[in-house]
C-alpha cells in the first residue's frame, strides 16, 4: 500500500474564504462542473470545513431564535435554520480540494494545480498548499479525510 502512495502525486489545496459562503458556493460549483466536464471522477476531491466563531456558546443562541420564531419545529427546518445560519455568514469557511493523479499522470496534476488557484472564485480566498512529502502534509491529509 505505501508503494502506491508513493507513486501518486497528491497535494491538498486549502481556500480560507472567510464568511463568503457565496464565494465557497461558487468554488463548489466550479470544482464541481470541471470533475463532470473533464471526467476527472475522484482525481479531484473537495470538502468543506466550517468553524463556528467562539464568541456565541453553542446552541444557546440557536434555541433562542428557535423559540421565539415557532415553539414546535421538525428536524428538517430545524436543519435548515443552521444552514440559513451558516449562509448568513457566522461561520468561517475554508475549502479543502485534493488532487489526486497517478505517477503517470505528472502532466494533468501540474496543471491543474496550478489552474485551480487562478480561477475566478479561488483568487479572491486566501491559499495554501500542502504537497505530498511536506512535514505539514500528514495533518492535513488526516484533517481532510475527518471532514463530511
Amino acid at each position: 500500500m505505501a508503494d502506491i502512495d508513493e507513486r501518486m502525486a497528491q497535494s491538498i489545496l486549502i481556500f480560507d474564504f472567510g464568511k463568503d459562503e457565496e464565494a465557497a458556493q461558487q468554488a463548489r460549483h466550479k470544482i464541481e462542473s470541471w470533475k463532470q466536464a473533464f471526467r476527472l471522477g475522484n482525481k479531484i476531491s473537495l470538502k468543506f470545513e466550517r468553524t463556528e466563531p467562539a464568541s456565541k456558546p453553542e446552541g444557546e443562541d440557536d434555541k433562542a431564535s428557535a423559540s421565539k420564531k415557532a415553539p414546535a419545529k421538525k428536524k428538517a427546518s430545524a436543519t435548515t435554520e443552521k444552514a440559513d445560519a451558516a449562509k448568513a455568514g457566522d461561520a468561517e469557511i475554508k475549502i479543502l480540494v485534493r488532487l489526486d493523479f497517478s505517477d503517470h499522470e505528472k502532466l494533468s496534476f501540474q496543471r491543474w494545480f496550478d489552474r485551480i488557484p487562478a480561477e475566478e472564485p479561488f483568487k479572491s480566498a486566501k491559499a495554501e498548499t500542502a504537497r505530498q512529502g511536506d512535514a505539514s502534509y500528514s495533518a492535513v491529509a488526516e484533517r481532510f479525510d475527518s471532514l463530511d
